[in-house]
């Protein structure tokens, strides 16, 4: 598929060359040391009420995932897009290289980020909104401009749409405390599923204790997959609320969130998805997929960590309470009472995450620019290879093996502790993650505590998922 970066909002590589060259000198200019698609240098000239653009070139050519037997992702030209990670060329302390097999946990940073906070830090730091400076004028632009971006990466109506939060944690708990407890009383009733991560399921807990009201919980079928003709029969006239995860983050399930929408919306109930594990993986459009709330982290797609964003319906937002009271979030303040600014001032009391927010910008910017449906179809063909590669090594079980997955495959090897499979991995640069995943209930549907958990990113290769499958096939006869 031939995605262009004027599909998703952002200018071409034309548009970027003749906007950027009266401002940075070296635009077009390849650098000594530096990937031939890293940023440009910044002239110190650069006048500051342009603002900041990176240079992301376009991703195309040779299939640089081949492997021996088989090649994946023909087209798609992965060391072109490694070469923009830095850290992926990291040596550890026992002098083995990094294979970073933990993206489900958190993602790397590209090059364009890094550069992205350093530019902030160096050019436009200062806080926002208010200051009646040239910096303070620098920083707001930025900021916003970067609200701006996750609207359009979202297909958002309007960047009020969107409210910056440390990520997605605090972003359900900001829906649960400021939009949903207000409608609650005992024995009123939250639709959760069973594969939701915790994240997902204790704050929803907390305001069920305080309000009386009751979870209930959609099961799975034995590959791991919604059971919609059960999700459905959980609603009824005491529903309130339903929150679910487009993916799941033990298992890999893609969970049919279209279909979770428009039966909540039947019986008049709004809904909250999770997004944390889609949002780097899957194309994804709110206003199509009509979420009353979505919300995700910038770290795992590939943006700085403590930064996030919840989307909202202009109405559900209006609706919501404060979540916290402060500087920012206000109007007019007396000892008598206090006028709160329109969403989504409302839900930023105090400092915000500033250069995480411009960082987690620009590192939509990046995945545009490479296209989401590029990045979804190459790894959906490695999630393949890989899963062909570890299904022929003996005593190897995966756990979640439903038909729409994402990027996860997590597994327990007969004999071994997911703990000595983990060390075994980790003595060999590879790494992943090995426990409960904050997704126990899940789990223990399948009566376990803990998988191995190696998840994928568009900056993988088949390569190391033939290092992963070599090193898991010299553990298994020890056991």
């Amino acid at each position: 598929m031939n995605t262009t970066a004027n599909a998703y909002g952002l200018p071409d590589p034309e548009e970027l060359e003749a906007w950027a060259q009266p401002y940075f000198s070296e635009y077009g200019a390849e650098e000594a040391g530096r990937p031939p698609n890293a940023v440009s240098g910044v002239s110190p000239s650069a006048a500051p009420s342009v603002g900041y653009s990176p240079v992301v070139q376009p991703y195309t050519g040779a299939d640089a995932g081949a492997t021996a037997g088989r090649a994946v992702g023909a087209g798609f030209d992965v060391n072109r897009i490694r070469a923009d990670f830095p850290i992926l060329n990291e040596r550890l302390s026992n002098g083995k290289k990094l294979i970073w097999l933990d993206n489900g946990a958190t993602t790397q940073k590209p090059r364009q980020v890094i550069d992205r906070l350093s530019y902030f830090y160096e050019h436009e730091n200062s806080n926002v909104h208010r200051g009646a400076h040239e910096l303070a004028a620098r920083s707001t632009d930025a900021y916003e401009a970067a609200r701006n971006t996750v609207a359009k990466f979202l297909g958002a109506p309007s960047k009020d749409n969107i409210v910056f939060v440390r990520g997605t944690t605090e972003g359900i708990n900001l829906v649960a405390h400021s939009y949903v407890r207000p409608l609650l009383g005992p024995g009123d009733e939250i639709v959760l599923t069973i594969l939701e991560h915790h994240a997902n399921i204790v704050p929803w807990q907390l305001i069920a204790q305080e309000t009386g009201a009751v979870i209930k919980v959609a099961p799975v079928d034995s590959d791991g997959q919604i059971i919609l003709p059960e999700y459905t029969r959980l609603f009824g006239p005491r529903t309130r609320f339903a929150s679910v995860t487009h993916v799941s983050n033990a298992l890999g399930t893609i969970t049919p969130v279209h279909e979770m929408v428009q039966i909540a919306h039947g019986f008049g109930v709004r809904i909250l998805v999770d997004g944390a594990q889609s949002v780097a993986h899957t194309p994804i459009n709110v206003t199509a997929l009509d979420a009353d709330f979505f919300v995700f982290s910038g770290h795992k797609i590939f943006a700085p960590t403590g930064i996030g964003a919840v989307y909202g319906k202009t109405d559900a937002l209006n609706e919501a309470a404060p979540y916290q009271g402060g500087g920012n979030m206000i109007r007019d303040v007396t000892f008598e009472r206090t006028v709160y600014n329109p969403p989504p001032s409302k839900f930023e009391a105090g400092t915000g995450s500033i250069a995480d927010a411009v960082g987690l910008g620009a590192a939509l910017d990046y995945v545009s620019q490479i296209g989401l449906p590029n990045i979804s179809a190459y790894e959906h063909e490695l999630l393949d290879y890989a899963t062909c590669e570890l299904c022929g090594i003996k005593g190897l079980r995966f756990i979640g093996t439903a038909k729409e997955k994402a990027s996860v495959l997590s597994f327990v090897l007969e004999g071994a502790t997911t703990e000595q499979v983990g060390k075994h991995l980790a003595d060999r640069g590879i790494a992943v993650r090995a426990g409960h995943h904050c997704a126990q209930p899940i789990l223990r549907h399948y009566g376990l505590e803990s998988t191995v958990r190696p998840t994928l990113a568009f900056y993988n290769t088949a390569g190391e998922v033939d290092e992963l499958v070599r090193a898991v096939r010299e553990i298994a006869p020890k056991f």
